[in-house]
């Protein structure tokens, strides 16, 4: 009886914040503005960013949230290590010689400005180890020294015990792939690129790798190179060195149960020019404390990525990576949901803290700077709520909240969700493991209930327009100069899906305890996630970008 008459007396709060003065049009200003030229792609380490983190703090400061990076500041530093492989670093696989940008790209993660390596290939198939499911790329093979070569992706599966079933497990991701090849004493690690494994073109490839990569400084043993080959010069490889067989003929191999690895027959060298540089960027900070003396120092976190691709000096035209949907559109929204936090009427028990992260699209590196150096310890952090690039296409009539089943909030999502009258969709593409993709992802990783508040495919109005321009922006404009800021955008998306946000963040600092992460592994969860999906689909249809 006390919990239901704590929740009774919560109600006109509630609706206060479904209907919270937030505002599309103030989005557009700041997704407008943040998109622009002027701030040329908002790079990390370069003027655009740091104008970018400028803005996001007076924006903040104006809305009304107080600073909450280190000495009262605004600003959370974060170290970083810029890699940026230089025009007439070569890479060879015996006779075969490949062209930088056109054939491979790739960086050094030892991080020194000229780095050479010579390694026997062997074809690992995806270059998984993973004993609980009974799979092991590696067995019976050293590659201590060597160079592997292998697939992105993983073993395709209708199980959810077996890989998570259609859902991408981490070791499909290109992160774990080298990680588990410097695991194993690799020298290098390359990924054959196929857009059907991988979820998307070479181009997508190349603009996110072709440029300055970001890290934080090396402490251990590292690869000497980490790269990928083009389909077109992977064929070229599978023809030289692999008995014949065509890429599709080898992502088969790498398909099957009981495959083993084997030898290419050549040596992959390679000479590794980079400009290697200290940096530092920064995460933008800024919160609203809490009513309730209590509780206050405990916080729901609102999360999203301020930074892009930047610009492109090699690229012919139009060079700079304004990144209006990816993810000027987050950053609008948040900007928003904090001004109506600090106004509201009815200020939630719990704090709010507004986090803008640097390096998202370098590997998620501002959230996993944050993680070690947290503004807020872990153990006070209820949730993290994560925005992550929204479509002007109009209002959507769903939800796709990945990971949020994974937490005890569960039950209440699915109330703030009935009142906003909006369905709560599954992942419509598991297989692109959207849920490691994002700043959320370290959270959850670390044991903080997170997850990603992003609008589903159920449009209001203009379904079928909307859907194809859904389509046209992954296959055209993703990590492209082309997503750019429009006066034609429609905004009531955005708004809408930032006062469902807004809810849920008050819902969460105002409940009696805070919200914990349920166990990803179990036969009880994945039973319901094998309930909600969908079957695979074939894998010219599969994608996982970022």
């Amino acid at each position: 009886m006390g919990n239901m008459l704590f929740r009774l007396a919560l109600c006109p709060a509630l609706l206060v914040w479904g209907q919270a003065d937030i505002s599309g049009e103030r989005i557009r200003a700041h997704v407008k503005f943040l998109a622009s030229d002027l701030l040329e792609g908002r790079g990390v380490g370069v003027r655009g960013g740091d104008l970018a983190t400028e803005y996001l703090a007076v924006q903040l400061a104006i809305a009304g949230a107080k600073p909450a990076g280190p000495n009262s500041g605004w600003f959370q530093p974060v170290a970083l290590v810029g890699v940026h492989t230089q025009p007439g670093s070569t890479l060879k696989a015996g006779t075969l010689d490949f062209q930088l940008l056109t054939d491979f790209v790739g960086t050094a993660p030892t991080q020194v400005a000229q780095q050479a390596f010579e390694a026997d290939a062997v074809l690992v198939g995806h270059g998984i180890s993973a004993p609980e499911f009974g799979w092991n790329d590696y067995a019976g093979v050293n590659v201590k020294g060597k160079t592997v070569v292998l697939f992105t992706g993983e073993p395709p599966s209708e199980d959810p015990a077996f890989f998570g079933g259609r859902a991408l497990t981490y070791y499909g991701r290109w992160n774990y792939k080298y990680e588990e090849a410097l695991r194993q004493g690799a020298a290098a690690a390359i990924i054959l690129h196929t857009t059907p494994t991988a979820g998307y073109g070479w181009e997508v490839v190349r603009n996110s790798w072709g440029r300055e990569e970001f890290a934080v400084k090396r402490s251990g043993e590292a690869l000497a190179f980490a790269g990928w080959l083009s389909q077109e010069a992977a064929a070229r490889l599978a023809s030289a060195a692999a008995g014949g067989k065509t890429v599709d003929e080898l992502v088969q191999l790498a398909d099957t149960r009981g495959f083993k690895a084997f030898s290419l027959g050549v040596k992959f060298s390679g000479k590794i020019a980079s400009k290697v540089r200290d940096l530092a960027t920064r995460n933008v900070a800024g919160i609203v404390p809490g009513s309730e003396t209590a509780v206050a120092a405990e916080t729901v976190i609102y999360s999203a990525h301020w930074d892009h691709l930047g610009i492109n000096d090699r690229a012919e035209g139009d060079r700079i990576y304004n990144g209006a949907v990816d993810n000027a559109t987050g950053c609008g929204m948040l900007l928003e949901i904090a001004r109506a936090w600090a106004e509201a009427k009815v200020r939630p028990r719990r704090s709010a803290l507004f986090v803008f992260m640097a390096a998202e699209e370098s590997g998620l590196r501002g959230s996993e700077y944050y993680l070690r150096q947290p503004l807020v310890p872990l153990a006070q952090t209820s949730l993290v709520l994560n925005f992550d690039s929204y479509f002007p296409f109009g209002r959507v009539k769903d939800v796709v909240l990945n990971g949020a089943e994974r937490t005890t909030f569960w039950p209440q999502i699915q109330d703030v969700a009935r009142r906003f009258e909006l369905i709560i969709s599954p992942d419509p593409r598991p297989e692109q493991g959207s849920f490691f993709r994002s700043d959320y992802s370290p959270f959850a990783k670390a044991g903080v209930p997170a997850f990603s508040v992003n609008g589903g495919s159920m449009f209001v109005a203009n379904a079928e327009t909307s859907a194809a321009r859904l389509k046209e922006y992954g296959a055209q404009s993703y990590h492209q100069p082309s997503d750019e800021y429009r006066d034609d955008w429609d905004f009531s998306n955005m708004e809408y899906l930032a006062r469902f946000g807004a809810a849920l963040g008050q819902e969460a600092a105002n409940a009696e305890e805070l919200v914990k992460l349920l166990p990803v592994e179990g036969k009880k969860l994945a039973a319901a996630v094998a309930k909600a999906k969908k079957k695979r689909p074939a894998r010219s249809q599969r994608r996982q970008p970022k």
